[in-house]
């Protein structure tokens, strides 16, 4: 094959896309049978729940960006919204609070304490839009 000649080596499929993970790299075991898709298979049925995922830094990045962006996007939406749907939101996130009698977890309490940032961050916006 010469320099000249302009064939890609591997011509793309028709979906790139459905076959990538939320980190946008290809997803080995998003196909049936993949090595990854089995060993996730084997481990939900046995009832274990994994906790440590190894990411590399490249893929951390990647996640920030995206919850930065998929935040701003919430922000919009509920610039937007209803005074009920933001009511909405804020009783979410009462409602995912630790329950009398239940072991408070820290990243639940965070969570919630976000969703509420979010829709208060919201109105800042609300306030804009209006003028």
């Amino acid at each position: 094959m010469g320099f000249l000649d302009k064939t890609p080596a591997h011509p793309p499929r028709p979906d790139d896309s459905a076959n990538q993970s939320v980190l946008g790299e290809e997803d080995p075991g998003a196909a049936v049978g993949g090595a990854d898709g089995d060993q996730a298979l084997k481990s939900s049925k046995s009832g274990e729940v994994q906790t440590e995922v190894d990411l590399t830094n490249a893929e951390l990045v990647q996640l920030q960006v995206r919850v930065i962006a998929l935040e701003n996007l919430v922000i919009a939406l509920l610039a937007e919204a209803t005074p009920r749907t933001t009511d909405l939101a804020r009783a979410m996130a009462a409602d995912i609070s630790p329950r009398p009698g239940c072991t408070p977890h820290h990243l639940t309490i965070h969570a919630a304490a976000q969703m509420v940032h979010l829709v208060e961050r919201s109105a800042l916006f609300r306030n804009k839009t209006d003028s």
